[in-house]
C-alpha cells in the first residue's frame, strides 16, 4: 500500500523523517507516516525484531537497520555519508515518537551539525496522551522521563523537583512503579493530585486521578494494577507569596553567591528556614542548568 505512491514522492534526497508510530493501537499510525515509511531508502528501529511486525501489518517492505543505545555512536557516521549521499531514511523508535527517552539523539545532533535536513512526521505521544486526559494544569509542563532506579538518587531528584511549579511527567517500569509512588509521596506529599495513565491506546488501557497517597493505596490493592508501561502526571507545587518571594530572592542572590552563601542570605533576610531554602536554591539551580 505505502510504496503504490512512488510516482509522487513525498520524500526529499538527504533527508531524515523522525516518525511517530503507535504506542498500542495500530490504529493510531498516519497515513503520512505510512508513506514516508514505504518510501525511504532505509529505516533505523531501536528493535528491529519489534518494528519488523509494525512493518510486516502494514505491507512495507523498507529495509530495516538497528540503532540502539548499544550502537548509536559507532552507526552515526555511516548514516550520516549515506544522507550526504542523496539517500533517505526515517528514525522509529519501538513506540511512540522518537528521542523521548529513546535513541535517536546523537544522529539528529549530528545531521542538525552537518546542516543536513530532518524532518518530523507527528503522531502518536504517550506524554501528550496521558497530559490531555489528566485534568492536571497542561499549559506548562517539565517531562522528567524516567526517575533513577535507585532509592536514593530517586529521592534526591525528587527533592530537586518538590518546589517545581509546572506540572511533572514521569515514565515509570512495572518492577518500580509502587517504590515510585511511595517516593513521591513522601517527598512531594500524600495530598499532590495526580493521574497515573496504564497501557495507553492498549486493550487493557487504565487511567486513575487521586492525590498521591490515595494512589498509592489504589495501585497496591490489586496486583494487575502494577503491570504494564505507565505515565504518571503529578501536579506542580503550590506557590504562596511567601514562598515566591523567597524565590525570587534566592535567584538574585544565587547570581552572584554560591550556593551555601545565597542559602545564608536569605535565610537571614527572609526569616525562612535554613532547609527548606537550602532545598529550594537547590531546586532552583537544577531548573537553571
Amino acid at each position: 500500500m505505502a510504496n503504490a505512491v512512488d510516482a509522487h514522492p513525498l520524500t526529499l534526497p538527504g533527508t531524515l523523517y523522525v516518525v511517530a508510530t503507535p504506542i498500542g493501537n495500530l490504529g493510531d499510525i498516519s497515513h503520512r507516516a505510512l508513506l514516508i515509511l514505504g518510501q525511504v531508502d532505509w529505516i533505523a528501529a531501536e528493535d528491529t525484531r519489534h518494528s519488523q511486525r509494525l512493518l510486516q501489518h502494514f505491507a512495507i517492505k523498507t529495509p530495516l537497520l538497528a540503532l540502539h543505545e548499544h550502537n548509536e555512536l559507532a552507526r552515526v557516521p555511516g548514516l550520516v555519508a549515506q544522507l550526504q549521499a542523496g539517500r533517505t531514511g526515517a528514525l522509529i523508535s519501538d513506540a511512540g515518537t522518537p528521542l523521548i527517552s529513546d535513541p535517536g539523539f546523537p544522529l539528529v545532533r549530528e545531521l542538525r551539525r552537518q546542516g543536513l535536513a530532518v524532518c518530523a512526521v507527528p503522531g502518536p505521544s504517550s506524554v501528550m496522551a496521558a497530559l490531555s486526559i489528566a485534568g492536571l494544569p497542561c499549559e506548562r509542563f517539565s517531562f522528567e522521563g524516567f526517575l533513577p532506579p535507585r532509592s536514593v538518587a530517586r529521592q534526591r531528584r525528587l527533592a530537586e523537583l518538590a518546589t517545581y511549579p509546572q506540572t511533572l511527567v514521569f515514565f515509570e517500569s512495572p518492577h518500580r512503579i509502587v517504590a515510585a509512588v511511595q517516593d513521591l509521596a513522601a517527598i512531594l506529599g500524600a495530598d499532590r493530585p495526580a493521574c497515573l495513565a496504564r497501557e495507553l491506546t492498549k486493550t487493557f488501557e487504565q487511567s486513575h486521578v487521586a492525590p498521591l497517597g490515595a494512589l498509592l493505596d489504589w495501585l497496591q490493592a490489586v496486583p494487575e494494577r502494577q503491570r504494564g508501561e505507565f505515565v504518571l502526571v503529578v501536579q506542580g507545587a503550590s506557590v504562596s507569596p511567601q514562598k515566591a518571594e523567597q524565590q525570587r530572592l534566592l535567584r538574585l542572590l544565587l547570581r552572584e553567591l554560591p550556593l551555601k552563601r545565597a542559602v545564608a542570605v536569605a535565610a537571614e533576610l527572609s526569616g525562612g528556614q535554613r532547609n527548606t531554602l537550602y532545598r529550594m536554591a537547590l531546586a532552583l539551580n537544577a531548573e537553571r542548568d
